[in-house]
């Protein structure tokens, strides 16, 4: 009875986060401006993607498309063969495994304009490889989320101890504590 009531306990503390990402934050998926050419870059770098998250690209369908390609056709912008192609300008892709996605427009010259994606889901902080010289190519790592006509953008959960789990941790030893009591009891 105690083990169920305990089991219980944490099956209630134990939540999953899945989040929704729209790719560009407050900048629609579309080529990047002057004044942003990295826009892609930085944002891969700044959002810690797991497996249930989702990429959510927006742009106008009569004017661009998002296709899902290998590494190799990301690095030479080639757009024959996509893996997964998208143009219904509300496009979802949702992360289902561990490793490294490539996006990129699905319109001729948009991806030679920085118009692509490269991701790690999984895999820890990488550095990536198109990644432009500058003053401060990163984001800080407390850069804010912005909302937008969609909503809030959430913001990916932090890398520390969460004080979730410490007190899931703290609740499985009070219920062993509890049930070794009782059963010392009898």
């Amino acid at each position: 009875m105690l083990v169920s009531l305990l089991l219980t306990l944490v099956q209630i503390q134990a939540k999953v986060f899945c989040y929704q990402y729209k790719v560009g934050d407050l900048d629609a998926w579309g080529i990047p401006t002057s004044a942003n050419p990295q826009v892609y870059t930085k944002w891969s770098k700044y959002h810690n993607l797991t497996i249930g998250d989702s990429l959510l690209f927006l742009y106008p369908p009569s004017q661009d498309s998002v296709i899902q390609v290998t590494e190799e056709s990301y690095k030479r912008c080639n757009i024959k063969d996509p893996i997964l192609y998208m143009n219904n300008g509300n496009s979802l892709f949702n992360i289902t495994s561990k490793g490294q996605f490539f996006f990129t427009s699905g319109e001729p010259g948009h991806c030679q304009k920085n118009q692509k994606l490269h991701i790690s889901v999984g895999e820890g902080i990488i550095e990536t490889m198109d990644t432009a010289p500058g003053p401060s190519s990163s984001l800080p790592a407390s850069a804010p989320s912005y909302p937008t006509v969609f909503g809030n953008i959430p913001v990916a959960p932090s890398t520390s101890t969460s004080p979730q789990l410490t007190s899931t941790f703290q609740l499985l030893i009070i219920g062993f504590m509890i049930c070794a009591y009782f059963a010392s009891l009898m």
